[in-house]
């Protein structure tokens, strides 16, 4: 009995008022800046019970969880970053009592309590990094991606007003409720079926978590692939229903693929935003399609590109221009106006329908805050160039009729005929081409289809399978890789 009585020296005592005092003296020094550091701080600073360390020792789920962390390299981050070894030399010293021979520090030089406190701290820091992170993405895009093009006061560009909005997809982030979860499993049996529903399992994902591993791939590589493993652990709130007809758009591949199940129906170049009028990253649902639609100028485009025409009846007519005095409704000529006029924004610029029109000869539209849409174009040229990065937002498109008959509900090769009359294009039927013998029937047979909310991204990955299903990279064309790698590099360290 007299050797267990030795035991109860203050070398081995636990004072759980001196490990939380521990605790928030952490918290006041610790600057780093993700979500879930931040989360860790609240918790303990908001009196938060302690989670791993009690009087019975330290809880088995911290085995649980530095089994996972051990696998970190496998996402490309470093154990470092996750304090993997750090609390292994630590967790050991502890239930090994093994403080050398002061009593009252153990060979590292601290208190008991001080060595229980950074355990516990580091512990919940390491796992709300990897559980929110695994879950929702170590990044926040809408946070991080709709702080790039600032929108100025005026044209001194001295008063930032705002930022464009260049990510508005509806995604999952972690709530109070997430985390309280997560914080209360600590304590019980299942951490580790816990940690295993974090894990992203989309395909995309899966296929280059695989192509990391293969050895021998380039620092590069490497980093693209990581970049790219972060883009898919984005979780959206309603997800692109893959079972049916949907539509995926690639900005950097500068591509689109127009899809059924599991089977690509027709794959397709596109033109995209440049660089000061991004493409929005957005979901939707394609819902109507316009056949000649006249383009209603935006007001920044009359602004910057129509309005030293004023006077300029040539250009006008050239280009098949309208001016409309927004209060009146009525037209005006172009010789009676002036710049500073079109300028006002109390006229209205609108492109005719038809035959040379920006918006080429048929609109998709869908639902969407940036009045952006996939369309035709009358430019055919820029779809043989390598980069196409040429428009003020809209997405143009290289096979608008095929795309079209994508759409449609019911294969009718007459409503497909007269589609293409409409379109400029020549019929394939009989009844399509008896019907253009004629010059005085009207060519202008379809105006405007309902499409039954076809699934809509518009996505950015700058490495993607292609057709055969084999990874391809592509140019990161707004710049996006750089900035989210920028904001995981702490895990990399």
């Amino acid at each position: 009995m007299d050797s267990f009585s030795d035991l109860k020296t203050q070398q081995f005592v636990l004072d759980i008022g001196k490990i939380k005092s521990e605790i928030l003296k952490q918290c006041r020094s610790d600057r780093d800046s993700s979500g879930a550091d931040y989360r860790s701080r609240q918790y303990y600073q908001n009196n938060g019970h302690l989670l791993w360390i009690s009087m019975k020792g330290i809880h088995s789920s911290a085995d649980t969880l530095i089994s996972f962390l051990e696998h970190i390299g496998d996402i490309g981050f470093t154990k470092k970053s996750f304090y993997v070894e750090q609390l292994k030399e630590d967790i050991l010293t502890f239930r090994n009592l093994d403080f050398g021979n002061d009593s009252v520090k153990n060979v590292s030089g601290k208190p008991i309590n001080e060595i229980a406190a950074r355990i516990e701290y580091r512990l919940t820091k390491a796992y709300l990094r990897y559980a929110i992170g695994q879950s929702f993405g170590y990044v926040n895009p809408i946070y991080v991606l709709n702080r790039i093009d600032p929108i100025y006061a005026d044209t001194t560009k001295t008063k930032i007003t705002g930022y464009r909005r260049l990510y508005d997809i509806d995604i999952l982030r972690p709530t109070d409720e997430f985390i309280n979860r997560a914080l209360h499993i600590i304590k019980t049996d299942s951490l580790g079926s816990f940690l295993r529903d974090c894990q992203p399992d989309s395909p995309l994902y899966l296929q280059l978590k695989k192509r990391l591993a293969e050895p021998g791939i380039s620092a590069y590589l490497k980093q693209l692939i990581i970049c790219n493993m972060e883009y898919s652990r984005w979780r959206e709130r309603n997800p692109l229903d893959t079972n049916g007809k949907y539509v995926f758009v690639n900005l950097p591949a500068f591509h689109l693929y127009a899809c059924n199940g599991e089977k690509n129906i027709v794959d397709m170049r596109i033109g995209c935003g440049a660089q000061k009028t991004k493409t929005p990253l957005l979901t939707s649902k394609i819902e109507r399609m316009d056949v000649n639609p006249v383009w209603n100028i935006p007001v920044s485009i009359i602004k910057n590109e129509v309005a030293h025409h004023a006077g300029d009846r040539d250009y006008f007519e050239r280009n098949n221009y309208d001016i409309i005095n927004r209060e009146t409704g009525e037209s005006v000529e172009p010789d009676e106006i002036s710049v500073s006029a079109l300028r006002s924004g109390k006229y209205r610029v609108v492109q005719k329908g038809g035959e040379g029109n920006s918006l080429g000869r048929i609109i998709f539209r869908f639902a969407n805050n940036f009045s952006v849409f996939l369309h035709d174009t009358s430019s055919k040229g820029v779809f043989s160039r390598t980069f196409r990065g040429v428009s003020h937002g809209c997405v143009r498109i290289q096979k608008p009729f095929e795309f079209a008959v994508f759409l449609m509900d019911e294969e009718d090769e007459w409503k497909q005929d007269k589609l293409r009359i409409s379109m400029g294009l020549e019929p394939k039927t009989e009844r399509g081409k008896a019907y253009i013998v004629d010059d005085e029937k009207d060519r202008n047979l379809v105006r405007s289809v309902s499409v039954k909310n076809v699934p809509l991204k518009i996505g950015y990955y700058t490495l993607y399978p292609d057709s055969t299903g084999i990874l391809k990279e592509y140019f990161d064309i707004y710049g996006y890789d750089k900035i989210i790698l920028s904001n995981i590099k702490q895990f990399q360290k």
